[in-house]
C-alpha cells in the first residue's frame, strides 16, 4: 500500500496503527464531503489550466462512481489506506490512471480534510437544528393537547406557585428554540473556505482560485490569510458543540423533571409500556430509561466539547496531528444530540399527566394573594408579604 507522503521508506506497522488510530473509521463520514469539495478542486484546476477537459471529465466521473459504491457499501476506509484522502486518491488512481494522481495538485491533505469537515458540520448543524424544531413542537403539542392541567412551579425543590402543563411545556420549548438558534450562529465559522491554504501557506506557483472552489462549495467567504487557517482548527468544532452541550443541558433538565414526575410519591404522568423498560428482578417495576440515558448523556456532550478545547488549548501555530483527534469527540456529540433529539421527540406525545395526581399546596397561591392586597390596598408590597406570610405561619 502506497501512502500519500511515501518517499520509499518502509513503515513499521505499529507506527501506522498509532498514528491512523480510529481515523479511517471516522473518515467514512466524510467521503461524501471528500468527494464533493475534490471535485470541485478538479473543475477549479481545469480552469486554471492545470487539468485536460478529458482529465477533468475522468476524475469527475471517477469520483461520483466511487462515492455512489461507497454510499452503497461495498467500500470503506480501512486501516491500510490510513485515512480518507489517501483511499480516494488510491482508488480513483487504480481506476482512471495517471489523471487520479494529478489531482492533489495544489492541495494538501490539511486543508482536504478541513473542507470536507466543513462541508459535513453545515450539514450537521442543519439537522441538529431540524431534530431539535421536532421536539419543540413536540412540547407544542403537549401544550395544546394538555395545556390546561395545573402544575404547581417548583424553586428549591418545594411547591413555590402555581404553574400548568402549558407555562411548563412552552419554556422548554422556547429554550430549545433558543439552543438552536445558537447552533445556526456556527456558521459563521464554518463558512469560511479552507480550500487553497493547503498546509497552511498557500501553493506558490501554482494559478490555484481560491475564489473558484469558494463559489462552487456555496461558502460565503475565504479563510484569510492561509496562515489563519490551520489556527482555526478546533475553533468552529467546538463552537458546535458549545451549542451542542446548552441543548443536551435543556434536555437532560426536560427528562429530569419528567423522571421525578414519574416517581411514584409525585405520579403527574404516565408512560406508555412501549417508552419504558422492566426490571429483571421486579414484576411490578417498569423504569424510565429513556430519560435516564438523556439525562446521563448530557455527560457525554460536556466531556466531548472539554476534550476539543483541550486537544487545541496549547498547540503552536501550523499544522499539528494532534488535530486529527478532534474528529472523534466531535462526532460522537453530534450523534449522542441527534439521538436524544429523536427518542425525545417520540416520547414526548407519549406523556399523559394525571390531574387528580397532581396536588397543590395550600400555600401556592401565596404571592398572588400579596400582590393583591398591594393592587386592592395600595400598601406596600413588603407589609403585604408580611401579612400573607403571618396568616399562613398561623394556619400551620
Amino acid at each position: 500500500m502506497t501512502r500519500l507522503w511515501d518517499k520509499g521508506a518502509p513503515l513499521d506497522d505499529r507506527v501506522l496503527r498509532f498514528t491512523a488510530g480510529e481515523d479511517h473509521a471516522l473518515d467514512n463520514r466524510l467521503v461524501a464531503y471528500d468527494v464533493r469539495a475534490s471535485i470541485a478542486h478538479a473543475e477549479m484546476l481545469y480552469e486554471g489550466g492545470l487539468l485536460a477537459q478529458a482529465e477533468l471529465d475522468a476524475i469527475r466521473n471517477g469520483l461520483t462512481e466511487i462515492a455512489a459504491a461507497h454510499a452503497r457499501g461495498e467500500w470503506s476506509v480501512t486501516l491500510d489506506l490510513e485515512d480518507g484522502q489517501t483511499a480516494l486518491e488510491t482508488l480513483l488512481t487504480r481506476r482512471i490512471g495517471t489523471a487520479g494522481a494529478r489531482l492533489h495538485a495544489g492541495r494538501s491533505r490539511n486543508d482536504q480534510v478541513l473542507t470536507a469537515l466543513r462541508l459535513y458540520l453545515r450539514d450537521a448543524v442543519e439537522s441538529l437544528a431540524e431534530g431539535g424544531r421536532h421536539v419543540a413542537e413536540a412540547l407544542d403539542g403537549l401544550a395544546a393537547d394538555q395545556g390546561s392541567i395545573a402544575l404547581p412551579g417548583y424553586t428549591h425543590m418545594q411547591q413555590a406557585m402555581p404553574s400548568s402543563v402549558a407555562l411548563w411545556a412552552q419554556g422548554f420549548a422556547a429554550e430549545i428554540r433558543d439552543d438552536i438558534e445558537g447552533l445556526r450562529h456556527s456558521h459563521r465559522r464554518i463558512g469560511k473556505n479552507p480550500l487553497g491554504s493547503a498546509a497552511g501557506y498557500g501553493t506558490p506557483n501554482l494559478p490555484v482560485s481560491r475564489d473558484a472552489t469558494r463559489a462552487k462549495l456555496a461558502f460565503p467567504a475565504n479563510h484569510e490569510p492561509v496562515t489563519a487557517v490551520q489556527l482555526s482548527r478546533g475553533k468552529a468544532e467546538a463552537e458546535v458543540l458549545f451549542q451542542v452541550t446548552l441543548l443536551m443541558q435543556d434536555l437532560g433538565r426536560l427528562a429530569s423533571d419528567l423522571l421525578l414526575f414519574y416517581t411514584r410519591e409525585f405520579g403527574f404522568v404516565q408512560l406508555p409500556d412501549a417508552f419504558t423498560t422492566g426490571s429483571s428482578i421486579m414484576p411490578q417495576k417498569r423504569n424510565p430509561d429513556v430519560f435516564e440515558l438523556v439525562r446521563g448523556r448530557t455527560a457525554t456532550a460536556q466531556a466531548c466539547l472539554s476534550e476539543v478545547l483541550g486537544i487545541t488549548a496549547k498547540l503552536p501555530s501550523g499544522y499539528q496531528r494532534d488535530l486529527q483527534l478532534i474528529k472523534a469527540p466531535l462526532f460522537r456529540s453530534i450523534d449522542v444530540c441527534l439521538e436524544s433529539l429523536g427518542i425525545m421527540a417520540a416520547a414526548i406525545p407519549q406523556l399523559r399527566f394525571v390531574p387528580e395526581k397532581i396536588l397543590m399546596d395550600a400555600d401556592i397561591h401565596a404571592a398572588a394573594e400579596a400582590n393583591e392586597l398591594v393592587a386592592k390596598e395600595g400598601i406596600p408590597f413588603r407589609e403585604a408579604y408580611q401579612r400573607v406570610g403571618a396568616k399562613y405561619r398561623r394556619d400551620t
